[in-house]
């Protein structure tokens, strides 16, 4: 059965601990772009998070070849979301009896592959 446009592919990365904000630069360079094209893109980035989104793509292209019998060659990223995840307060002491927490703030990527029409 081949993938139709009616057809979302999607992939998920939950609790992957960059923040958000760092993660959605990443994503805003792949949104709209072929997943070839997007996944070599990625390998080149000089972020950490260009790791985690170039995971969650490829865990994305392999749904649509194994489940839906779709091409790579024919995919593009219809949709990425990055939302935040579990912030994890992490304690530092400061001078005289302070108390300075560190937020330790981790994400939710959300990857959405279609298929060009011919």
């Amino acid at each position: 059965m081949a993938a139709t446009d009616t057809h979302n592919i999607h992939a998920y990365g939950k609790n992957i601990g960059i923040s958000a904000q760092k993660v959605r630069l990443v994503a805003d360079l792949v949104r709209g772009r072929d997943v070839n094209e997007a996944y070599a893109m990625l390998k080149f980035v000089p972020r950490l998070a260009a790791q985690s989104v170039s995971k969650v793509l490829a865990s994305a292209m392999a749904n649509a070849e194994e489940n839906y019998g779709a091409s790579r060659d024919d995919l593009y990223v219809y949709r990425i979301q990055v939302d935040e995840g579990p912030t994890r307060r992490w304690r530092k002491f400061g001078a005289r009896g302070r108390f300075k927490p560190w937020l330790r703030r981790s994400s939710h990527i959300t990857v959405v592959l279609r298929e060009r029409e011919s």
